[in-house]
């Protein structure tokens, strides 16, 4: 899939003010400092379309943005430790799960791993949780470019040893970096796939 256009669309916490749900949506998501952002703007081509920072939890809101007139891309903000009060915290995850159990043309959540890492509780809970509402996700395992290729085999096949004690299946995995741009090609394939066999919920 080639990059013609993207642009921000709306920045909002309110799941009855997002855009007209008559395109195919795909929602990205991971902890406060998994990369979301540098992802986000490798797969798109452009680079400051998601604002980064090296202050973790930069996104507070669900910003929306515009592909190729086509589908829209969803940036979420990131869960865990981000520096911010409980109370903003409790406001985010309720918004958050607001949106991704009421959203109707949300088309996949790809959920961000870190690959440096092992297994962490907190996004098997998350993933756990999207199983639980009949949410489909794919798993992107960041930051391939920080350690050898070995090392993220061996954490990627942990995590996934890890969910198979929930699930029947796991979700697919696509390992990626924002430095070298792997994966990024494949990700906009599988949206591409996706998007062939959409059919609006607004007829």
């Amino acid at each position: 899939m080639n990059i013609n256009r993207a642009e921000f669309l709306t920045s909002n916490t309110d799941v009855t003010k997002l855009p007209e749900a008559n395109k195919a949506e795909y929602a990205f998501i991971g902890r406060s400092n998994v990369g979301k952002s540098s992802l986000i703007n490798a797969i798109t081509r452009r680079k400051g379309l998601a604002k980064t920072s090296q202050k973790p939890g930069k996104t507070q809101l669900i910003n929306h943005f515009i592909i190729n007139d086509e589908w829209y891309l969803v940036d979420l903000p990131g869960y865990g430790f981000a520096q911010t009060s409980k109370k903003n915290r409790a406001s985010w995850e309720k918004f958050i799960r607001e949106y991704l159990t009421r959203r109707e043309n949300l088309q996949c959540v790809f959920v961000l791993i870190d690959s440096r890492h092992e297994p962490q509780k907190i996004d098997l809970d998350f993933c756990y949780w999207l199983g639980e509402q009949g949410i489909p996700f794919l798993l992107l395992f960041t930051k391939a470019d920080k350690h050898s290729m070995v090392k993220s085999d061996q954490n990627i096949a942990k995590f996934r040893k890890a969910l198979k004690t929930w699930f029947e299946e796991v979700p697919p995995h696509i390992l990626t970096s924002s430095e070298t741009k792997l994966g990024c090609e494949q990700v906009l394939e599988t949206i591409d796939d996706i998007n062939k066999n959409f059919v609006s919920p607004l007829g």
